[in-house]
Parts: C-alpha cells; structure tokens; sequence
C-alpha cells in the first residue's frame, strides 16, 4: 500500500466518509452492462442455487434451482443462464467496424497491415465481488466440454444445446478478467476499492454493503457506524438485512429458511412421484409448485438487496470522468472479444484444461507488460494516482527554470538542449538514468545530468525533438513551465520471442498432444459424483 492510500485511509477513519483514491475512472464502463449476481449452495460451489441476470436494473431475470443436488435441475439453471447470457454476447458480436491490425505476410514474413473487422462494443459483465469472478471461471471449466445430445447421441447426461457454448465464453471472460486494467468481467467491489479508500481493511473492502456505507454513508450516520449495520444488523427472523454480495449465503439463511425450503420441496416431488391416478398427481403437484415459489422467493429475497447495490455503485462510478486511457484499454478488450469470437465461429475446439508451456508463457508475459502498463497510464492520467508515485520517489514536479541549447558529437551533431528544474520531491535518480515527460501523448526521454543545487536537477532532453538542427516549437520545455517526469516507461517493450508451440522443447512438456511418458490418471470418484 502506498503512503497516499495509507493517509487516505487514516483521513476517511477521521472523517468518517471513504476518501477519493482517484480523480478518473480508471475502468471502462458500457451503456448496458450484463449484471449477474449468483448464489450456490454452502459447501459445494459448484451447485448453482440461484442468480439474478440481466441489463436492465427495474427488470431483472430471476434464476433458481430448487434442488441444487439435482444434476438435471443444474443443466436446466445453465440453459437459462445461456438464454439469459448469450443473447446480449450475441448482440454485440453481431455490430462491427472496419480496422486496420499488423500480421506477418504469410509469403515475405514481412509484417503488413492488413483491413479486419473489429466488434463495434464488447458484452461487459458486472458481478459483486471477486468471489463471482471465480465463480463465472468455476462455471465455464465445468461446462465448455459437456457434450450435448446433438454432438454425441450416447453421451450420459448430455447437457443443454446452447451450455457448452456458454462455457467457453465464461472461460474466456475469467481469463481475460486476470490481465489487469480489462474491463470486460469486473467485480464491483474492486472497482469502488480502486476508487475510494476507506477506514476498513481491504479484506473487508470485499462486503459490497460494507464498502457502499463507508462511500455514501445514510444521513446522520458515519461510515464506521453504517458499515458495521450493513455486516451485522439483523431483522426480528435473525436474517442479515444486507446479505452478502454472493455467491455464498449466510449460515443462518441456509438453516432456518433454505434448508426447510428444500426438505419441503424434496416430500413434495417424492409424494408427487407416488401418486396412483391423475386426480391425486394434479393435487400433489400444486404441492411441488408452492414450494418452488417459496424457494424462488427466498432466493430473490437474498439477491435482490445485491442487484439494487451493484447498480447503485454503477450510479457512483458514472460520476466520475474516464481517464485519458480507458478507452484505448477497452479497444483491446474489444480485440480480445473478437477474436474469441472468431475462433467459435471457425470451429476452434474448446480452450484446453490446461495450457502448453509457450501459451502459458505468453499469458503470464502479458499478465506483466499490461501490469506496468496500467500503472504507468493510471499516474499519467490522474494527479492523484501520480503524487502517490512522487511520494515513492518514481517521478517528480517542479518549474523549469533554465533552459541552455546543446548539441550532441558526430557527423551530424542533433540538439540535445539541457533544461534545469527545481523540485521539492526526492527522485531516486541514478547516473545517466532515464526519465520521461507526456508530450502529445507520447513519451520524451532525458537523461539525468546532475544536481546543480538543493532541489535543482538539469536533465538532458534526447529525443521528440524532430530530426532538424533546431528544436521544433513546443518539443523543449521553456523557463517558467510545470513539468512532470517519470523514472518508468510509459510503453512497455515486447519481450523475447518465443517458439512456436509446435516446437516445444522436451523439457516444458514437448510439443502439444505428444504422448507423456507417464499417463495422467484420472480424477478420484468422490460422493457428490453420485447422486
């Protein structure tokens, strides 16, 4: 944690109220994000209870299971959660536009530019906490290789047409969700945590009802006070009156309401199985029927007071004006939704359980370079997020105050003017280090020359300069200018080439599909394989 957020945090204990971290959005936000918040079964993450789905926050689309044990009751809440998803992925993938991307020429190997299409938008999915992050990636490595009736007729227990399909989209999104600064699959909580601080610890940052009482704190009350109401207020039943943000449920909810709720249906279905003649079957199933109701009730009564809270922090989140780079942040999302959905439609088989060694190469060295990116993009673009970086000597401020015309030796001597800045700040410059300043949106370089006083530092500007004898206009900072320079790179370099996986050395596993010396043995049979 930086000394900034340290002191923001130490002001929103005084204050009362959660302090802004930032000046900007930092994240990209769509006009109609797909909302989800699911619920599963204490104890068993993978049985899906319940979720509530959709754009439009007066209309969500409630999905429940009433016995989450049931694995054909699981497939029938996966078809409507595909039903629900898919359309709105769909939609945009359906609206694209012209745009230009580099290739290797397949003949020269020369890189061209080459005219591709680009989706217009990309489908965004908001879920409350991080906790659904893992769950979405839970959902798509337990369902994109289920085979459906149509695919293989024999298959035991096929799964739902459009569920498979559904799988790799939620793989693709918890995948992309773990290359810091996307913004297609974001968690509310860490996206206020990213723009607020306040007097709790980043653990308990992860309680939405929590973080919202420390951002936008009810009249008359601290966010302390507001906080601690949202963790531990109860009504006259025992139930919290802010449930958690999912997908887990509360201990209490699950003993005293669910539970009941489920042994009830479950006497229903085996009374209704029973049944000897139609007459008694129709009376038994308005049984089964009621108590579907009450366990859809009761989970709409748990997800709803999280719908209602996600769409608020959505509200705060819009009053902020985005940062400089989010949109060139998103159109990589875009690219990235593209492309996924190339490979669907050319029939690339499913994304593999595990990656070979030059896929998880180039996944964790993306991981990396877009890290630095965003940290570099999100000081340059808000004052706030850049005096946390003064702080830590990373970069320094301060007013041009000489600026003396130099040249460098050779044949062809190029400016290289040295310009003299007071600064209060402590960089931690070293002998001929690089620095760098935004000019129209690109980086210039200099190199630190020395320190000609207390808080004086002369610099040597080396390039962006144009390729004359003289500067041009604009290109060198004048006497009299704020500046701001940076000890890190604004770009982030590609780093080593790496083989083609076809080439894959022996000793990272050999090339993809080769047989191991040693076969991989399959998963233990445990009891909740058996219903």
């Amino acid at each position: 944690m930086s000394l900034i957020s340290t002191l923001a945090r130490l002001e929103a204990v005084r204050t009362g109220r959660a302090q802004p971290a930032t000046t900007v959005r930092h994240r990209h936000l769509s006009d109609r994000p797909l909302v989800l918040v699911p619920l599963v079964t204490a104890g068993e993450i993978g049985a899906p209870l319940g979720a509530l789905v959709g754009t439009d926050r007066d209309a969500p689309r409630l999905l429940a299971v009433p016995q989450p044990r049931d694995r054909d009751l699981r497939f029938a809440f996966l078809a409507e959660l595909a039903d629900a998803v898919l359309p709105h992925i769909d939609a945009c993938a359906e609206v694209v536009e012209a745009a230009e991307r580099t290739e290797a020429d397949p003949e020269t190997g020369k890189r061209v530019k080459v005219e591709v299409e680009l989706c217009a938008d990309a489908a965004q999915v908001i879920v409350p906490s991080r906790a659904g992050v893992d769950l979405i990636r839970l959902l798509g490595r337990s369902t994109r290789f289920r085979r459906t009736a149509e695919q293989d007729p024999e298959a035991p227990f096929p799964a739902p047409p459009r569920v498979p399909l559904l799988g790799r989209w939620l793989t693709h999104y918890g995948e992309r969700a773990r290359v810091p600064g996307s913004s297609l699959l974001l968690a509310m909580t860490d996206l206020l945590g990213r723009h607020w601080a306040t007097g709790q610890s980043t653990l308990e940052d992860q309680h939405l009802g929590a973080l919202l009482a420390w951002i936008d704190p009810p009249e008359g009350a601290s966010g302390a006070e507001a906080a601690l109401r949202a963790e531990l207020a109860r009504d006259a039943e025992g139930q919290l009156l802010c449930p958690p943000a999912g997908p887990a449920t509360d201990p209490a909810f699950d003993n005293h309401l669910l539970g009941p709720a489920i042994e009830r249906y479950d006497r229903a279905r085996t009374a209704l199985a029973a049944a000897e003649d139609g007459l008694e079957a129709d009376e038994r199933y308005g049984a089964v029927s009621a108590a579907e109701r009450e366990i859809r009730a009761l989970v709409l009564s748990r997800t709803r007071p999280t719908w209602d809270a996600v769409w608020h922090g959505l509200d705060l989140l819009r009053r902020l004006p985005a940062g400089a780079h989010v949109a060139d942040r998103w159109t990589r999302d875009r690219w990235s939704f593209t492309g996924h959905r190339d490979r669907i439609v050319s029939g690339e088989p499913p994304q593999p359980r595990r990656d070979d060694a030059v896929t998880a190469a180039n996944k964790l060295a993306t991981r990396e370079r877009e890290q630095a990116r965003l940290e570099a993009q999100e000081a340059l673009d808000d004052p706030l997020v850049m005096a946390g970086r003064r702080l830590a000597g990373e970069a320094f401020a301060g007013e041009v105050t000489d600026v003396v015309m130099a040249y460098g030796e050779g044949r062809r001597p190029s400016p290289r003017p040295l310009v003299t800045v007071r600064t209060d700040d402590r960089p931690q410059l070293a002998e001929r280090g690089k620095v760098y300043r935004s000019l129209g949106g690109k980086p210039q370089a200099a190199e630190f020359v020395e320190e000609a006083g207390e808080g004086l530092l002369v610099l040597r500007i080396v390039d962006k300069m144009g390729r004359g004898r003289e500067p041009e206009p604009g290109s060198v900072p004048e006497k009299g200018d704020l500046v701001c320079f940076t000890l890190f790179e604004h770009e982030q370099r590609g780093g080593a080439k790496l083989p083609d996986p076809e080439a894959t050395p022996w000793t990272h596993g050999g090339p993809p599909g080769e047989t191991a010396a040693v076969p991989e043995a399959p998963d233990p049979l445990t009891e909740e394989d058996v219903l």
